[in-house]
């Protein structure tokens, strides 16, 4: 067992009903679960990597791929979808050259797309990370972009 897992078990006591809280951890560590990670919690919580999966790919917000450092989301509902959302998302397609759905070669920059964020007042909006965008025009993309690099953020 890797020290990193050694360590995340040991911070929930071994306690099996912490297994959500211990992949959070883990996804937080590499952006995503690696499957040696999921496959180690298995044996040492005497687990099924069955139900480790089926947790694992319930919710959202678990990825078993590798996601970018920073992770842009491009809401595409009602509001912001007649808000022109869509050209905002493919004007980020087109700058990082990806699709929705992908991840940058260098794991700089994960896009998705999203129902709604719940700021219809905003629209369109797009998140990076924890920063909230509104009002997002596709002529600002690459301005967004900038900021990421020049705000200190690590890409």
């Amino acid at each position: 067992m890797s020290q990193e897992i050694k360590q995340i078990i040991d911070n929930y006591k071994g306690r099996r009903e912490c297994l959500i809280m211990m992949l959070q951890d883990i996804q937080q560590k590499h952006n995503y679960l690696p499957e040696k990670s999921l496959r180690a919690l298995s044996e040492n919580l005497d687990v099924p990597l069955t139900k480790i999966y089926s947790i694992a790919t319930y919710y959202k917000s678990f990825s078993l791929t590798p996601k970018g450092k920073h992770l842009i989301q491009v809401c595409l509902g009602t509001a912001c979808h007649v808000r022109n959302a869509m050209k905002v998302l493919e004007t980020f397609e087109r700058e990082l050259d990806i699709k929705c759905g992908e991840t940058d070669g260098e794991r700089n920059f994960t896009l998705e797309d999203v129902r709604c964020v719940g700021c219809c007042g905003l629209a369109p909006v797009v998140t990076i990370d924890e920063e909230l965008y509104g009002d997002v025009k596709a002529t600002q993309v690459s301005k967004i972009l900038k900021n990421i690099h020049t705000a200190g953020l690590e890409v």
